[in-house]
């Protein structure tokens, strides 16, 4: 099946499009921030393509040892308790962001095992997910955490960090008994907090996830409203697929349609914005992917990036940003994974080998800046001074053989240069080398180089010229993505080059 389809854009165009790609990435729990190959992924992201912020779990999980309560002591139980904190692996992690050009988008969770209320807990590393026993050491915590902060790397910086509280609460597992009222109570008591020690700190919630999301966005703008609280933003999260099948270690799931999510997402807005003094109240999807499991084989596929960028086309129209969940996949929600492609959330599977999907953002990123004149269900082109920039995308919620042939008339007078990068299933998909390579558990260092090699997209250049109008003409295979720049290139050879002689035309 191949579908034809042909845009003309005009000089002088503007399309509306809100292009916050690169604003946040997710990560797994900020503890495994220590590890090597955490850091040479997010190293290599950064690289390509330069979020600006990194949201994760697990700021006061135990791993990361701020919340203490020592006994005077150790082996005496009836002797003094001192509550401390301890900033040593907090401060190791935020200076290898800071080293990256990464802020932290401080989601304020889990509970410390000492500080919580009951044994409420989840994934593998056991995240406590109690209410705090006492609510004033909850606050001390997290004042004393952003005072931190703001003494190591001055209150106007700490400042900028925006600030969540808490993860998905209208889930049991993260939150006990998915207790609406005492979350909007946990709200409450740290939005206070967090003003109390400095008014300029961002502060949002509920960062609730689908299902009951209405429900919850729309008890928690009616509860702040009822208390006079403003939030400085709504968080949730989004993401596309069906109920999952479970096979061995892994999840399968089909796509949603996108535009259900999309109407969703819409629910969101509307519900604040039916409250006047919340209107235009900005939300952040502080978590989005296509599927929901860090198991799910499709986060590694083609597929999965094709899809992705037509969510990149969309997610601003209601949105301030929106958060890929996750960059990398040293992650263990459900466990250490037991091979490089296993369906983890990451843009970069372990071995810093880029998935397709990352191409996707940094193609977005790419195109970051420019004025947008074409925005369709395939392609969005800007015009960056004389230059023209474009992502297109063949995206589909099944594997249907669809071929897609795209035109665009652009208004170009002169000679130019057409680079085009090319991610499809045949010139940059690492995961089916690896299932070419039988599929081992164990990289090898050759196996791995051979992988890296393979997960970069075909790069091909044009010489073409124009009077007044250029026509150009991509074809996408199925679940293909493809970026184009199209730049004034006037021929300037030194004297006595001859290119056609060169090589014997």
């Amino acid at each position: 099946m191949k579908i034809s389809k042909s845009y003309s854009i005009l000089p002088g165009a503007h399309v509306e499009f809100n292009n916050a790609a690169d604003y946040c990435v997710g990560t797994g729990r900020m503890g495994l921030a220590l590890q090597r190959e955490y850091f040479e992924q997010l190293k290599l992201v950064q690289k390509y393509i330069g979020f600006g912020h990194i949201r994760g779990h697990g700021l006061f999980h135990d791993d990361m040892a701020i919340y203490r309560e020592n006994r005077e002591r150790f082996f005496d139980p009836e002797s003094p308790v001192h509550r401390e904190y301890c900033f040593t692996y907090l401060d190791l992690v935020m200076d290898s962001y800071r080293e990256v050009g990464l802020k932290p988008f401080l989601e304020l969770g889990f509970m410390p095992k000492q500080l919580a209320r009951g044994d409420n807990r989840i994934f593998v590393w056991q995240g406590h997910t109690s209410p705090p026993k006492d609510y004033e050491l909850w606050k001390d915590l997290v004042k004393a955490t952003l005072r931190h902060l703001m003494e190591r790397y001055g209150a106007d910086e700490a400042v900028t960090y925006p600030i969540e509280v808490w993860n998905e609460p209208n889930l049991p597992g993260f939150w006990e008994k998915a207790d609406m009222q005492e979350y909007f109570r946990l709200f409450d008591e740290t939005f206070a907090a967090v003003k109390e020690v400095d008014e300029r700190f961002k502060v949002g919630g509920p960062a609730v996830c689908g299902g009951s999301d209405e429900l919850w966005i729309s008890s928690f703008m009616n509860h702040c409203e009822e208390k006079g609280i403003m939030p400085d933003f709504v968080t949730r999260h989004h993401y596309t697929t069906e109920q999952p099948d479970r096979k061995g270690h892994y999840v399968y799931q089909e796509l949603m349609d996108p535009e259900a999510g999309f109407a969703n997402l819409k629910t969101t807005r509307d519900i604040i914005d039916s409250h006047p003094q919340y209107k235009g109240l900005p939300i952040h999807i502080t978590e989005f992917n296509t599927s929901y499991s860090p198991d799910n084989p499709i986060h590694d596929t083609n597929q999965n990036a094709a899809f992705i960028c037509h969510q990149l086309s969309r997610l601003g129209d209601v949105n301030e940003s929106y958060s890929y969940w996750t960059f990398g996949d040293i992650f263990e929600e459900v466990g250490v994974p037991y091979a490089p492609f296993h369906g983890g959330f990451g843009l970069v599977a372990n071995g810093c080998i880029p998935k397709p999907t990352f191409w996707s953002f940094a193609f977005f990123k790419a195109i970051k800046g420019g004025e947008c004149v074409h925005r369709s269900d395939e392609a969005v082109i800007v015009k960056c001074g004389d230059t023209y920039k474009g992502v297109l995308w063949n995206h589909g919620r099944k594997r249907e053989g669809r071929e897609l042939n795209l035109s665009f008339t652009l208004p170009v007078s002169g000679d130019c240069c057409l680079v085009t990068k090319t991610v499809d299933e045949e010139v940059c998909n690492p995961l089916k080398v690896w299932h070419d390579l039988g599929e081992p558990r164990s990289l090898s260092a050759a196996q791995k180089e051979l992988l890296q090699q393979s997960a970069y997209p075909q790069v091909k250049t044009e010489r073409l010229s124009a009077d007044g109008s250029l026509a150009l003409e991509f074809n996408l295979s199925e679940f293909g993505i493809e970026y184009f720049e199209l730049t004034p290139a006037p021929l300037t050879p030194d004297r006595g080059y001859d290119y056609d002689r060169a090589i014997r035309k």
